[in-house]
């Protein structure tokens, strides 16, 4: 019985992977689709005519960079937690 609904949830995912791509087949972000949350509110400060009053001490040169920057500070994060998850773990069947 496990079995059958263990086939049961992973069609329910690949239904839901999938839906999306369908749904939304060659539309982009032209059409206002994916276009994320921050384009949105970054737009709707500027039409207010809001000017910032702090600028960055130093910007990336590159888009690359910049991920590559917040994907080492997410793996380090990750990093962290595992071990303070793992600690505990260790401590509670000690």
């Amino acid at each position: 019985m496990d079995s059958k609904w263990n086939v049961v949830l992973i069609i329910l995912v690949i239904i839901l992977c999938i839906a999306p791509l369908v749904m939304y087949n060659g539309l982009g972000e032209d059409e206002g689709y994916f276009g994320g949350a921050d384009g949105a509110a970054g737009d709707a400060i500027e039409e207010t005519g809001y000017e910032p009053w702090f600028s960055s001490f130093w910007e990336p040169p590159s888009g690359e960079i910049e991920s590559l920057l917040f994907a080492l500070q997410a793996a380090i994060g990750a990093i962290i937690i595992g071990y303070f998850f793992g600690y505990w773990k260790g401590q509670k069947e000690s």
